[in-house]
């Protein structure tokens, strides 16, 4: 039953009160029209309780803008832009990058630029930049629930090299604070393929403000390398921007609960404000924080993946680059979501259910 407005309603009281459902919930799809991501094809997701996201359909479905009752969730760049922009060499890709709330990273390799053999690995991967096909939007009842999915296919594919597909869903409910990405991978291919995946979740102000603060179970903590290692001890908290920052990178082991979920957010307490991400450890057992505190440029991402950072030829030299046999598939599922308010983000640290 969903609560709207601070009470809740059966699906009989609501039709009662309302002649199309899209009053309070439900997709718009357009096209963006003007400047760098002009002709990028999107979809606007509501779900009436004040949450509303952006999803990039030919961006890989990756999630844009993101809020909750006219608070900003995600982090944005200027520099998005449409696939045909895209850099594939070196650091190309963040000419491109216009953060949001999900970027997603691979499918064969995401981390910084390398060469592995003959192939030249620009950073982070390509499939952030490749349209989706057979889109598909469906808003309906479901028993108790009345729910908004976007659905598609997202394809890396090269002749004599990966052929890999990404089925993507997005979904959320009416009343909904959160939104929930199912990834299929599938080598539809018939050779062996490396994979790697990693979900760039983009947080910005302000919940990433002075004094908000990490929250995540873990075993460990490392920097990733020296200017990291300087920002160790202050890696869960944030401060004002500062000028000149050099972006730090620490990598955590998580602990999962009994369900084997891992849960981390961010929350700004001043504000009663917060994100959080949720994701199965079993298939995503890697977690990469991003804390890039400069001016203009002030975001902390949380970061999901099936492998560390590591340089994707090491790994392979070392027997730890997984694979995807031909015909394999794999499953990830990742719940992003808001903290509205100071209740929320005490049931967060209580690890009690977040859905009421």
């Amino acid at each position: 039953m969903p609560k709207l407005f601070d009470a809740e309603y059966t699906h009989d009281e609501l039709r009662r009160m309302i002649s199309d459902p899209a009053q309070l919930a439900g997709v718009r799809l357009y096209e963006l029209s003007d400047g760098r991501a002009r002709g990028v094809r999107a979809a606007e997701v509501y779900t009436g309780s004040g949450f509303r996201f952006q999803v990039l359909l030919d961006r890989a479905m990756d999630v844009g803008f993101a809020e909750h009752s006219g608070r900003p969730l995600a982090w944005l760049h200027p520099a998005l832009g449409g696939p045909g922009l895209y850099d594939p060499y070196g650091y190309g890709w963040l000419r491109t990058f216009g953060g949001g709330l999900v970027t997603t990273c691979g499918l064969t390799f995401f981390g910084q630029p390398e060469q592995d053999g003959a192939e030249q690995l620009g950073l982070h991967g390509r499939i952030s930049h490749s349209p989706a096909e057979c889109v598909r939007v469906t808003t309906e009842q479901r028993g108790d629930e009345y729910v908004l999915e976007v659905e598609g296919v997202v394809r890396q594919a090269a002749l004599f090299g990966e052929n890999l597909s990404l089925t993507r869903r997005i979904s959320t409910r009416l009343g909904a604070d959160s939104l929930l990405i199912e990834d299929v991978v599938r080598n539809e291919g018939f050779r062996p393929t490396p994979h790697m995946i990693l979900y760039h979740c983009n947080l910005g102000f302000p919940v990433v403000a002075p004094g908000a603060e990490l929250l995540v179970e873990g075993e460990w903590v490392r920097p990733r390398d020296a200017a990291a290692e300087a920002g160790l001890s202050e890696h869960a908290r944030f401060g004002s921007p500062v000028a000149g920052y050099a972006e730090q990178v620490f990598f955590h082991k998580p602990k999962p609960d009994a369900d084997g979920l891992v849960r981390a957010a961010i929350v700004n307490r001043a504000l009663g404000f917060g994100a959080y991400v949720e994701y199965r450890e079993a298939e995503l057992p890697c977690l990469a924080q991003w804390k890039m505190q400069g001016e203009g440029e002030y975001v902390c991402a949380l970061e999901p993946a099936n492998q560390w950072e590591t340089p994707r030829a090491r790994l392979g030299e070392e027997g730890r680059l997984a694979h995807l046999a031909p015909g394999e598939e794999v499953r990830y599922y990742v719940e992003i979501g808001a903290l509205p308010d100071t209740a929320a983000i005490q049931r967060f640290e209580s690890r009690s259910p977040l859905r009421t």
